[in-house]
């Protein structure tokens, strides 16, 4: 057996020069960074250092959960992430099917462009955009006044903070995501949309019956990766959009932890929600997993 794992690592060996830059990566940023999660159960101290802070248990995460802000933070992270797994996820693949069957060529990879090039803004810059946008004078009441109805404002009220996080969400990563998804639909054997041609299939039903199930392995494998980060909605989106008048609704653990954490230098609370998180999404991520295997045969593992 390790004679033959030899061989191959010497036939392909490119290969493996070729992942080495990833698999440092991992190490450094992934499995090194680990180490810390150990201060969760800390009064870490700066002064003192990792070894020599005293042990506090599970004091932090008990503080988390009894804290009288958890479960509104905890809430609205709950929701927000429900709203990217249930309104943001599946458009990209919407997009890939679409942009598959445009035929002339340039016309695909230029509607394609247009749509992945927001997503090399950043937040900061996205978030910019949206309070000009929605500002008084901003288009979208220019709009609404053309209807008679009064201006908004809509990025300081709490019944739009939802929506324009998922609208913006879908315009910045929608676009993005199709790259993934298009490379799979281009594995696909032409041979099989040739026969259903043949037997009468419409575009429709060739997607239905052809396009869509060969892509669902990759779905599924993307929808588990989503899955672990549902807890991890990304700090910079929300802070950038975030009001004082919208924290009742957009407030998360994320950025919850910025302010009672890392601002006033309560180092060991900020990993412990952190572990949380993360201990979260794996538990998310293995049942799913598990759903996913009676699915079809996809999976992580």
């Amino acid at each position: 057996m390790k004679a033959f794992a030899f061989h191959r690592m010497k036939v392909y060996w490119p290969l493996y020069v070729m992942a080495i830059p990833g698999i440092v990566f991992l190490i450094v940023f992934k499995f090194v960074p680990l180490g810390g999660a150990i201060i969760a159960f800390k009064d870490y101290s700066v002064f003192q250092g990792f070894g020599d802070s005293p042990w506090v248990g599970l004091k932090h995460f008990k503080t988390l959960i009894e804290h009288p802000d958890f479960a509104r933070v905890f809430g609205n992270t709950l929701m927000l992430g429900f709203l990217k797994l249930v309104l943001v996820f599946p458009v990209p693949v919407l997009l890939a099917l679409m942009i598959n069957e445009i035929r002339k060529s340039a016309l695909k990879k230029g509607i394609q462009t247009a749509l992945y090039i927001p997503h090399f803004l950043s937040w900061v810059i996205v978030g910019g955009i949206l309070f000009d946008f929605f500002s008084l004078s901003g288009l979208f009441n220019i709009v609404i006044g053309w209807f008679g109805l009064d201006p908004v404002l809509a990025m300081q009220e709490s019944d739009y903070f939802r929506p324009i996080y998922a609208i913006s969400s879908i315009w910045r990563d929608a676009g993005w995501g199709t790259v993934v998804y298009m490379a799979a639909i281009s594995a696909v054997d032409p041979q099989l949309y040739e026969s259903a041609m043949i037997d009468g299939a419409s575009k429709l039903r060739q997607i239905r019956h052809i396009t869509f199930p060969l892509l669902l392995p990759t779905v599924l494998v993307l929808f588990l990766l989503e899955i672990g980060n549902f807890l991890d909605l990304g700090f910079d989106q929300v802070f950038n959009m975030l009001t004082p008048m919208t924290y009742s609704v957009g407030d998360i653990l994320d950025t919850y932890v910025f302010r009672t954490g890392i601002q006033q230098g309560q180092y060991s609370f900020a990993t412990a929600v952190g572990l949380f998180q993360s201990v979260i999404g794996f538990i998310l991520v293995f049942v799913f997993n598990k759903l996913s295997k009676k699915v079809s045969d996809g999976g992580l593992w």
